[in-house]
């Protein structure tokens, strides 16, 4: 059952991200994803094979046996064009932390959820309430890292002078290479964040009988 909670919450999550970068850009005149079908709650519009079914799989299969599930995933990126807005550079910025914002607030939402969640009947709803809040604060943190294409470098570029360009364009050549090794050898700095925020948000709310986060 935990497995069917993990889907649920991350396609849900990786869903609400993607749309939510492309109604900021139709807010910010890019109609392109309202145009592409996007801006809506219909996964196969939204679900990449690999980042939102195969890679999340292995994660927890390779993961879950150590006590702390660790699963996080991605879905097809919405399109846009920057040529339709006003300020390309300010705008990209402002889409692409549209994504991450929206899955903090997905996770304080189902934080409240959980603190309301707490008599014994309610089991289910607290344990499926516990996987949102991790699974977006961690979808919010690591997107938020400064490597292309990770939102978090569109970000960084947003607010960078035009001086910096060179490690723009390095970032990007090399931004594939280094996103694949901070996966695999530099996901625990980021930890810290993540289990302050998720402590944060759940406060003394977490139940015993859920038991699906421990540090």
């Amino acid at each position: 059952m935990e497995i069917i909670y993990y889907v649920i919450a991350l396609v849900f999550s990786v869903m609400a991200h993607e749309v939510a970068h492309g109604l900021v850009a139709d807010r910010l005149g890019d109609p392109t994803a309202r145009l592409a079908n996007r801006l809506n709650f219909n996964p196969v519009n939204h679900i990449d094979p690999f980042g939102s079914v195969l890679l999340p799989a292995l994660m927890y299969l390779m993961t879950a046996p150590l006590g702390q599930p660790i699963v996080f995933g991605w879905a097809k990126p919405v399109p846009y064009n920057p040529y339709n807005l006003k300020n390309p550079k300010v705008g990209a910025g402002l889409i692409a932390v549209a994504g991450p914002l929206t899955n903090i607030f997905l996770a304080v939402i189902f934080g409240l959820i959980l603190r309301a969640a707490t008599i014994p009947g309610l089991v289910a709803l607290a344990q499926l309430s516990i996987i949102v809040v991790l699974l977006n604060i961690v979808l919010a943190v690591f997107n938020l890292v400064p490597i292309p294409p990770l939102d978090g470098s569109k970000v960084l570029f947003s607010i960078l002078p035009a001086s910096f360009s060179n490690l723009r364009i390095w970032l990007e050549q090399y931004g594939f290479i280094l996103l694949l090794f901070f996966i695999f050898f530099g996901f625990s700095i980021i930890m810290p964040v993540i289990d302050f925020l998720f402590y944060l948000i759940v406060g003394n709310s977490l139940p015993a009988q859920a038991g699906l986060y421990s540090t």
